[in-house]
């Protein structure tokens, strides 16, 4: 056991004829507790630390390199990267506690912004807001009747809850009934150029056909209620207009891209994450990698955790496209672009590829798109 916790060192020796040198290490009393010949100028060995400063002082033309540590200052090394970790470890606590009692989002729950802004800025001037300290009951009550007895005409009821670092803030806006709703007559018309596929009617008399050529502006479901040629009545029209309409897109995709290919090299760490950030617990990281983790500690109240990581080191590459990539890279980038546009009753109806150009270090193409697409607009009469 004594004889465990003895420090040694591994060495690397490299020199012209390496016997020599270790019947130079034995003349000065080193005593060498192991030697492995790696050829006739090589060898690794190993000694008690005690020595290692005779041998760098006798070692003249022979080039010694330290491999590894042994025993009691193997433990210290040990010892000093648990001591960070320790250190981390209360560093993150105190963290922990410090931050239960700061807010780091409030939230308004209601469709209205108008009214959601207006209540954050009416929190703001009261000190509740992102970052700040929480605030107790008594003084949230304060705040909550302060705020309704401002807004009576605009706000019914209120309620700030506390959920963790949020507080989330429900609100009713008061509604004031007007006697007269908008009933002006109105029509329905075309809100850009198209063909007619499809119109749905609740209010109003349909004046076009399907596959009918409608211009931007063009009556599609009139508001006037027209008898024997004569103006019988005058409705809020009320419907629906689809057509398919075209689109000509230009879009641009780079012959140079990256691409990040996974090594053999991985590793297990533990990680702190905060927020946004992350502190990784170990001294060699890898410059880009691939991250699979797993929670260990979190806390209910603030977004601090900490986590297991098994990382992968990995290799970004430059990737030079030709022609053909990168025009086909091009059209499918288009196509998601026109598709993020439309809504769910909205769709693409065909495609074309037109014509592509090459520029010095990108390639443009141009497309044709032609789009199910809802072209509803109002025109009032009169």
């Amino acid at each position: 056991m004594f004889e465990k916790l003895i420090s040694k060192i591994s060495l690397n020796i490299k020199g012209r004829n390496i016997n020599r040198f270790i019947k130079k290490l034995k003349t000065n009393k080193i005593e060498i507790l192991s030697i492995k010949y790696k050829n006739k100028n090589e060898a690794d060995i190993i000694i008690y630390k005690k020595d290692y400063q005779t041998i760098l002082k006798i070692k003249s033309i022979y080039e010694i390199t330290e491999l590894d540590v042994f025993g009691l200052i193997k433990i210290k090394q040990n010892l000093k990267l648990s001591k960070h970790i320790i250190i981390i470890t209360i560093f993150a606590f105190i963290i922990f506690i410090f931050f239960t009692n700061i807010i780091f989002k409030v939230e308004v729950i209601h469709q209205n912004k108008e009214l959601r802004n207006l209540i954050l800025k009416e929190l703001n001037k009261e000190g509740i807001k992102k970052f700040s300290p929480k605030k107790s009951y008594n003084e949230i009550n304060k705040i909550k009747e302060k705020i309704l007895n401002k807004y009576p005409d605009k706000i019914e009821w209120l309620e700030i809850e506390e959920n963790g670092t949020k507080y989330s803030v429900k609100v009713e806006e008061r509604t004031i009934y007007k006697k007269d709703e908008n009933k002006t007559p109105r029509n329905i018309v075309a809100k850009k150029d198209g063909i007619l596929k499809k119109v749905i009617a609740e209010k109003g008399d349909i004046v076009k056909d399907m596959n009918d050529y409608v211009k931007k502006g063009d009556l599609i479901i009139n508001g006037e209620l027209i008898f024997n040629e004569e103006v019988k009545g005058r409705v809020r029209a009320e419907g629906k207009a689809y057509a398919e309409v075209w689109y000509i897109t230009k879009t641009e995709y780079p012959f140079l891209t990256f691409k990040e290919e996974k090594t053999n090299q991985k590793k297990n760490i533990y990680a702190i994450k905060f927020l946004n950030h992350t502190l990784e617990l170990t001294l060699n990281k890898f410059k880009t990698k691939k991250i699979e983790e797993t929670e260990i500690l979190k806390h209910n109240l603030i977004p601090l955790k900490l986590v297991k990581q098994k990382q992968t080191k990995t290799i970004v590459k430059d990737e030079i496209l030709t022609p053909e990539q990168a025009i086909s890279q091009a059209k499918q980038k288009a196509t998601k672009e026109i598709q993020a546009k439309l809504s769910k009753d909205e769709y693409i109806i065909r495609s074309k590829y037109l014509k592509s150009t090459v520029k010095e270090s990108i390639v443009e193409v141009e497309m044709f798109f032609a789009v199910y697409e809802n072209i509803t607009d109002y025109k009032q009469i009169g």
